[in-house]
């Protein structure tokens, strides 16, 4: 039997295959559990490609392209997930909104369009998640929120990005208290600088001797403490932020 047979995974942000969210898919799919992912713009090949993977892996799966800055996307999100897959179990909050910015730069658009993607959608699906959780009489669940390591030292031209991260690590920790009665758990992972893509091979020489584990963060490595985190083994973890950045130096 597989770790997460007869689960239900709810992942957001999974908007390209060499990202974190695309990993975390793979891993819990692997484990058995059926995949539900949000992705937004990003075009009608990728999600195509992606559903083979997971037909491959052998996992019942479902997508939903959707704007999360809509202020009713929580609900559109969790109605579709149960009609099509059955009751969430598992809510991983991967999506994220982040643009440079700066103290020249930050006006209030900037800050608002963080806050819709990143705090207001973030916490309205979990507070949802639970709430039919509760409703349904089900004893278990996992919500498992991504950060950034924004309070481990400054993130220049990324004040919006930064404040509305910060917000996700005292909002994990209140909710795990609020909702540890009914048998869900809350934590927060920050992975560190992650090669998704993004990384020029500038960056990469520069970065890479800050990990003292060697090498640079891989999609994977975030995604299989994702998958622990919502297993059986991690039911007494809960209101955790978890640094898992290969020893990455700040200095």
């Amino acid at each position: 039997m597989k770790k997460l047979a007869n689960q239900v995974a709810v992942v957001t942000g999974v908007g390209h295959s060499n990202g974190i969210g695309a990993a975390v898919c793979r891993t819990l799919a692997a484990e058995g559990a059926a995949i539900f992912f949000t992705h937004w713009n990003a075009g009608s090949v990728w999600p195509k490609t992606f559903q083979k993977e997971l037909t491959d892996l052998g996992a019942r799966y479902e997508h939903l392209d959707i704007d999360l800055s809509q202020s009713d996307a929580p609900d559109l999100i969790l109605d579709d997930v149960t009609e099509k897959l059955g009751e969430p179990t598992i809510l991983i909050n991967n999506a994220a909104h982040s643009l440079r910015d700066g103290y020249l730069q930050l006006d209030a658009k900037t800050l608002d369009d963080h806050y819709a993607v990143n705090m207001r959608a973030t916490l309205l699906l979990s507070v949802e998640f639970a709430r039919r959780l509760q409703k349904s009489g089900n004893i278990s669940g996992r919500i498992v929120n991504m950060t950034s390591g924004q309070g481990k030292g400054p993130m220049i031209e990324e004040l919006a990005y930064g404040a509305t991260k910060g917000a996700i690590s005292a909002f994990t920790l209140s909710l795990s208290a609020e909702v540890a009665p009914l048998g869900i758990t809350v934590n927060a992972v920050n992975p560190g600088p992650t090669d998704t893509g993004w990384m020029s091979e500038k960056t990469k020489h520069m970065l890479k001797p800050k990990f003292l584990m060697g090498r640079i963060g891989l999609p994977n490595d975030a995604a299989r403490l994702i998958a622990f985190l919502v297993s059986d083994e991690a039911e007494w973890i809960t209101g955790q932020v978890i640094d898992s950045e290969g020893g990455f130096l700040r200095q």
